[in-house]
């Protein structure tokens, strides 16, 4: 343990080993892969008696230095040789950032049995449909207990802001550990479904040797504010609206989408879905019974156009700002529903932290349409689906864990966490605060850190999984924001004299390519100067050119843009 009570864990404290040693019998290995550091894929690898049990398999979206990029994987490499020791994925609920790279994973092994309750699975299976993946799945209910290899699952109700939430215990012959997936304690929840805190507490007795928690609202004092406490404002909303209503949302907010259509129903007002997301989550939480529409109430989104504007609500994605959501292409005009003066605009959702400029963005160009924007920043139109500092004592007073390991956060939330973990009489050292590919051992009641294991970011771009490295990141972001510039020169293969060039060109630069008239005699010179001193590779003099224009673009231009240097001999 480091010094500081309360830090990561690092390769020192790991006995300065970077890979960890075997796995000892009677011992029950944590390693997550995901959800530690970032708010998104999260993903966490059990491992005991040679077999693995996964929790959860998300995504986590890009951001602004990240461009180009779809999604963002965990990375696979730690079990991509033990596909077969995988009994199963256990998926604590139907978010994105918990469920959207079991796809990936699958296509690795397609029978990787899948593990949740009715919503998660039928979510997760209509995404697996687009993949042209059919998965073995089994679907669980809280209170169920499943043997799965050498595990032991427990399922156990929690709130959330999707229905049919589970947290999940584990025990294994190294201890039980207790994951809470994502969670809050709202007492009067839509749906009527609490957090099972007898279940925890009846946990606690046994005994939990790792308490696994979410981190996301750690730092918010208090208790997070019901999800009933939005209703009069949506109320409200509809009520001053004088033209089209459209909210944003998350595609799998089911309680807010109820919210919306009740009180359409109530201002008589029509509701259509927009955004394939939306569309297939909706459809699915309709059918099973999850979502009750109102008589009458919905619509297709091609009828929208025949009715008045006053009586149209459109339920739509994009509420972090996601560029090819349907609500950011009508802020930028590009999809068929045109945002005009008049129209009012909901963003039912908090900022995901890495997002804020993407939703600015997205406000700032509705509010130029003319549109009324109303937010979290303007409007209580969201609350949490995590649970707040207040909540998480409670359940760590309630099940007085022997280890705890906070979960899905960036730093701050973890560290946060740790915290509160500590100040319920949580022994310091036994609060193991971890980034992505650390790697914990459970053993004789203590979690301790042995070591870590390769964990990057694997990008989608397109069809393309994994392709796409650091460095192609860092040259995108460059032509962004500085442009590039081209250098073509030929060179007389018998004297090396310079016969076509140097012909410079440009784009992004903000410059005419007449503003590089004064720098092609230094490239000249020093491609004469290179060569009258022995370098004929064509590389070698490459950079040569790169040097020059480099130099010069910095000093004259201020600019720093990528260089592309040819020459070649003919």
């Amino acid at each position: 343990m480091s010094s500081t009570p309360l830090s990561f864990r690092s390769l020192d404290d790991a006995g300065g080993r970077d890979r960890p040693p075997a796995l000892k019998k009677g011992t029950l290995r944590i390693v997550p892969l995901g959800g530690l550091g970032e708010v998104g894929r999260n993903m966490a690898v059990l491992e005991i008696d040679g077999k693995l049990l996964i929790i959860d398999c998300g995504v986590l979206f890009p951001e602004d230095n990240q461009p180009g990029v779809d999604l963002i994987l965990p990375d696979f490499s730690y079990i991509a040789d033990r596909l077969d020791d995988v009994v199963a994925v256990v998926l604590t609920h139907g978010h994105e950032d918990h469920i959207g790279a079991v796809p990936y994973l699958l296509r690795l092994r397609p029978d990787i049995p899948l593990v949740g309750s009715t919503l998660t699975l039928a979510m997760i299976e209509a995404k697996l449909k687009e993949h042209r993946i059919a998965p073995y799945t089994l679907q669980v209910a809280e209170g169920q207990r499943e043997r799965l290899g050498p595990f032991d699952c427990e399922f156990v109700a929690v709130n959330h802001s999707i229905p049919d939430a589970l947290a999940v215990a584990v025990r294994t012959s190294a201890g039980t550990v207790l994951h809470t997936g994502d969670f809050k304690m709202d007492q009067l929840p839509l749906d009527g479904r609490i957090t099972d805190l007898r279940a925890f507490a009846r946990l606690g007795e046994e005994g939990v040797d790792l308490f696994m928690t979410d981190s996301t609202n750690a730092e918010v004092p208090g208790f997070t504010t019901a999800e009933r406490e939005i209703t009069p404002v949506l109320d409200a909303v509809f009520g001053g609206a004088q033209r089209r209503i459209i909210v944003a949302s998350f595609a799998s907010h089911v309680h807010r989408v109820q919210q919306v259509l009740d009180t359409a129903a109530a201002h008589r007002r029509k509701v259509a879905f927009v955004g394939r997301s939306m569309v297939r989550n909706m459809g699915v939480a309709a059918d099973l019974g999850y979502l009750h529409v109102p008589d009458g109430v919905l619509v297709d989104a091609r009828e929208v156009d025949r009715l008045p504007d006053a009586k149209v609500v459109l339920m739509s994605t994009g509420s972090q700002g996601e560029p090819m959501a349907a609500l950011s292409r009508m802020a930028n005009g590009d999809h068929r529903i045109v945002v005009g003066r008049g129209d009012t605009v909901v963003l039912a959702s908090s900022l995901i932290p890495g997002n804020e400029n993407a939703v600015y963005r997205v406000i700032n160009g509705l509010m130029r349409l003319g549109a009324d924007v109303v937010h979290s920043g303007n409007a209580k139109v969201h609350v949490s689906g995590h649970a707040s500092a207040g909540e998480l004592i409670y359940c760590y007073n309630i099940v007085e864990p022997k280890n705890v390991m906070p979960v899905h956060g960036e730093v701050r939330h973890l560290v946060a966490n740790a915290a509160l973990a500590v100040k319920t009489g949580v022994p310091p050292e036994r609060v193991v605060l971890a980034d992505d590919g650390t790697v914990v051992d459970l053993r004789d009641g203590k979690a301790s850190v042995v070591g870590t294991v390769p964990c990057g970011l694997v990008y989608v771009d397109g069809s393309s999984v994994g392709s796409v490295t650091e460095a192609d990141l860092k040259d995108r972001q460059i032509l962004g924001d500085e442009g590039f510039v081209s250098v073509f020169v030929v060179l007389d293969p018998s004297t090396g004299k310079i016969v076509v060039g140097p012909e410079i060109h440009a784009r992004g630069v903000a410059e005419e390519d007449s503003v590089f008239d004064a720098v092609q005699p230094k490239v000249a010179e020093a491609l004469t100067d290179a060569i009258g001193k022995g370098a004929r590779d064509s590389q070698q003099l490459q950079q040569v050119v790169r040097r020059v224009m480099g130099r010069w673009a910095g000093t004259t231009l201020k600019r720093r843009p990528m260089i592309i240097p040819v020459v070649i001999e003919t």
